[in-house]
């Protein structure tokens, strides 16, 4: 009786077969404006109107991370990323460094400022 032949992507050694790792490599662009943009899909609010909720809410600058965290996961079902971005715009403005900007990196954005208002409004 013959051995079958393994898929290309099997590996034979010793007569155990064993799961090749293949990486594939693809561009995704994860910049902060694309993790707001995220949140927005993932509840259909914009991120302003988020943070009016937040601010309804009594959530400010002095809120901790964990709180705020803890009210989009309970309410929206929102990871930590997409959370974390909003949670930045809520402490900081939205105003955001200009290391990425204008960079090739997957993590690059088109302006410091970050838009609030919503995909449509683009």
């Amino acid at each position: 009786m013959q051995t079958p032949i393994p898929p290309t992507n099997f590996l034979v050694k010793t007569g155990i077969v064993v799961l090749r790792s293949v990486q594939r490599r693809t561009e995704t662009t994860m910049s902060f404006q694309a993790y707001l943009d995220g949140a927005e899909k993932k509840t259909g609010k914009t991120p302003a109107e988020l943070l009016a909720e937040a601010a309804g809410r009594g959530y400010d600058a002095t809120t901790k991370a964990g709180v705020f965290l803890e009210w989009l996961k309970t309410d929206y079902d929102l990871g930590r990323g997409h959370g974390m971005a909003l949670y930045h715009v809520l402490k900081n403005g939205p105003e955001i460094s200009d290391k990425h900007v204008g960079s090739k990196g997957s993590h690059r954005d088109e302006s410091t400022t970050l838009r609030l208002d919503g995909m449509a409004n683009r």
